[in-house]
């Protein structure tokens, strides 16, 4: 699993190459890249440390770990939503130290 940023940086590597070679950038690939610009809020070393943090708390899966990275949340209910299909629910202080290690990586 990558996250957005981390993929932001393997598109550009393409269309950095591409434009060296003189190669045409199709319309999917210009259009990934427009999406991931538009949306990643962070760089590819960054969000992968941030994965690497989140993955240290205790209620914490690989999956909900790269979204929160992805989207970077700034409010509990912003978090409650991604944790909405779990089984479990999050104390106010498991979602206050997932909002601290959010805000130090943004």
């Amino acid at each position: 699993m990558i996250t957005l940023a981390e993929a932001k940086d393997i598109l550009l590597d393409i269309k950095d190459k591409r434009t060296e070679e003189d190669m045409e950038l199709g319309y999917e690939l210009r259009r990934a890249i427009n999406h991931a610009e538009l949306f990643s809020r962070t760089d590819g070393p960054k969000s992968r440390e941030l994965v690497e943090k989140l993955l240290e708390l205790e209620k914490m899966k690989p999956e909900i770990a790269y979204r929160l990275a992805d989207f970077i949340p700034a409010t509990f209910d912003e978090i409650r939503s991604i944790y909405a299909k779990e089984r479990f629910t999050l104390t106010e202080e498991e979602i206050t130290a997932i909002l601290d290690l959010l805000t130090d990586a943004y």
